[in-house]
């Protein structure tokens, strides 16, 4: 059930993490777009999983395992049902965005892409919904073609659609850029490559936090995510795909699980998604994942999404104010981070005086160097809000900034 009202003092208690202090000054944390920290409940949740319930799943008929497989398969269907898949068969458990990726680019790619095929990302994609697309390529002989941006962070959706007209096997994009926030149109997108029968990846891993994600009304043919961004704990993640591609898709690994019949003569594989889940997997995260999903699921959504937008909005008004302040990326539609630089300052060192204020923000090219090279920067200060944090925080921060600036001048 939602809650009536959004408490930020009610949400901050459930992050103990968020209550210490660094170098002596209360920690301000705003790099949830690398990870999130997790709520009590879901620290819980996997720690009595440890306690009561360990147990490999699926392979025994003891209590233990019975009640074990159980609880993973429920989380299957809790996650299922978060993002309105049509099935629960249609999730598959992964490590994260990282290794559905892989997954995609490996077996989607093996049943679709021969020598002279293309695929199609767009120019603001994270390393991992680049390099598995590449490096795959290279092996088949196809191409990597790459959709423009323009310096706002923008897609450019007429060079899109001339892409479109080559005829990729796969498109590949970002919902929501990690080193710009650019929520990318995807549904737009989506219908468009359907249009030539061209299936729809989606990497979800910076949008599953902050927005209601439904993957009928989408249409998407694949959505991935990891739980780390989300609350939920590290090496969990997920991969959404319609049921008829899944079935075609030969499997990612192979062992155990994964298999229906096996004799040194032939081996036939399991049906979905077990086939794609091959060795024991991570059950105390995943039923950390479910939590977090319920945890979500607590509140209004729209009020959630309405105050980390306010956020947004007023940590980038009270940044411009700082003398050399540069955004990097000014999307109309942007959520959950600022990317900036300050004019003749690096933004490592920027960060690491920051650090010292008590303000943890990422700095780097935030695995994205193609973005950098397209701005032509070395990288930028990220910070990126979550439901906990506060414009009392956000003060602090700019607070920070604006010192550190004037110290490094």
């Amino acid at each position: 059930m939602a809650l009536n009202q959004f408490n930020i003092n009610d949400i901050r208690a459930q992050f103990p993490v968020l209550d210490q202090q660094v170098y002596g000054k209360p920690l301000v944390y705003f790099d949830n777009a690398a990870t999130t920290q997790k709520p009590l409940c879901v620290i819980e949740r996997e720690r009595d999983y440890y306690l009561h319930e360990n147990c490999n799943i699926h392979r025994g008929v003891h209590y233990l395992s019975q009640m074990a497989t159980e609880a993973y398969e429920n989380a299957r269907k809790t996650v299922a049902q978060f993002i309105n898949a049509r099935q629960p068969q249609e999730i598959v458990f992964t490590r994260g965005t990282t290794e559905s990726l892989n997954l995609l680019a490996t077996s989607l790619g093996q049943l679709l892409v021969g020598e002279g095929d293309k695929v199609v990302v767009s120019a603001m994609e994270h390393h991992s919904n680049m390099v598995p697309w590449q490096q795959m390529l290279m092996h088949s002989k196809g191409q990597l073609l790459v959709i423009r941006m323009d310096k706002n962070g923008v897609l450019d959706l007429n060079h899109y659609e001339e892409l479109l007209k080559q005829r990729p096997k796969i498109v590949s994009i970002a919902h929501i850029s990690n080193t710009l926030g650019t929520v990318n149109p995807i549904k737009e997108m989506i219908s468009m490559a359907h249009k030539y029968d061209i299936p729809v990846v989606i990497d979800g891993a910076q949008s599953m936090a902050h927005q209601v994600i439904d993957v009928q009304d989408l249409d998407c043919d694949f959505y991935v995510f990891s739980g780390h961004k989300m609350y939920a704990p590290m090496g969990i993640g997920g991969l959404y795909g319609k049921m008829e591609w899944l079935e075609k898709m030969p499997p990612y690994q192979f062992g155990g699980e994964m298999v229906d019949t096996v004799s040194f003569e032939k081996t036939t594989f399991n049906k979905v998604p077990f086939k794609f889940e091959a060795g024991t997997p991570n059950v105390g995260a995943a039923l950390g994942l479910e939590t977090a999903v319920k945890f979500i699921q607590s509140f209004d959504r729209q009020e959630v999404e309405a105050y980390e937008d306010e956020l947004l909005r007023y940590a980038t008004e009270q940044l411009a104010n700082i003398e050399g302040m540069r955004f990097i990326g000014q999307a109309p539609k942007r959520n959950g981070l600022i990317s900036f630089v300050i004019d003749g300052i690096h933004p490592y060192d920027l960060g690491t005086i920051i650090d010292k204020m008590g303000v943890a923000v990422r700095t780097g090219h935030h695995c994205a160097e193609p973005v950098m090279t397209f701005f032509g920067i070395p990288g930028t200060v990220r910070a990126s809000f979550a439901m906990y944090n506060t414009k009392e925080e956000i003060d602090i921060f700019v607070k920070a900034v604006d010192k550190a600036a004037n110290m490094l001048k």
